[in-house]
């Protein structure tokens, strides 16, 4: 609640998280107008990275550096604990702007939930797995503007390589092999299944699994950084 408070109810980062994937979105459209019903899922995808690393990969730097971070942990709580609450305040913002693009999709693109369910296991597990991404970036630098640089290095490639805005299947093989090393690639699987197929229950596992096995990866990661980091 403090970081959502101090850091992302601020009108530049909700216009960012909001305004930048649907401009980008628009510059698509320009090329293709008949593919808005594809494109949703993927929109939605695309705002939960901008809402949940917009601020995510700077607050614990941020913190880190005036020396908040370290007053926090005077308090009778573990580092884990501690990341717990940074992820869960990524995710809630990260939630928020979705929530928007969701609407904007279902009632602008005629996007419609075939499994609504799956839809938001798969978000959910999206915005706290991104917001890890963001937390791992941010213990894994020591000034904000590295944190901002390495962030744009994993959020501009995934949404060009994860199926965003052109199915995985139909890059080269390369690039394939890329797209499945990166969480974002199963979040718009899940999401584009439960809105545009009846979802097949083996793949539907996959890729919550994967998005599952991401989190756990991602927030591991980011304890042993921080950890070591405060040594």
């Amino acid at each position: 609640m403090k970081d959502l408070r101090a850091y992302y109810f601020k009108p530049p980062n909700i216009s960012w998280g909001i305004l930048f994937p649907l401009v980008l979105t628009l510059a698509f459209l320009l090329r293709d107008p008949t593919g808005l019903v594809f494109l949703a899922p993927g929109l939605i995808a695309m705002a939960a990275v901008f809402g949940t690393t917009s601020m995510e990969a700077i607050v614990i730097t941020f913190e880190r550096r005036i020396g908040a971070l370290e007053r926090l942990l005077l308090a009778p709580i573990s580092i884990r604990s501690l990341l717990i609450g940074k992820v869960l305040g990524g995710a809630v913002f990260g939630g928020m702007i979705s929530g928007v693009m969701m609407l904007v999709t279902i009632t602008m693109f005629g996007m419609v939930l075939i499994d609504p369910l799956l839809f938001f296991v798969a978000l959910v597990l999206t915005l706290l797995t991104l917001s890890a991404l963001g937390a791992l970036v941010a213990v894994s630098v020591t000034e904000v503007f590295e944190a901002q640089t390495l962030s744009n290095f994993f959020r501009f490639p995934m949404i060009f390589l994860c199926g965003v805005f052109i199915p995985v299947q139909a890059m080269p093989f390369i690039l394939q092999v890329i797209a499945y090393f990166l969480p974002l690639t199963y979040s718009v699987n899940a999401l584009r299944m439960a809105t545009l197929e009846v979802p097949e229950l083996l793949i539907s596992f996959t890729n919550i699994g994967a998005l599952v096995a991401f989190l756990f990866l991602m927030l591991a990661a980011c304890e042993w950084v921080l950890k070591r980091s405060m040594a």
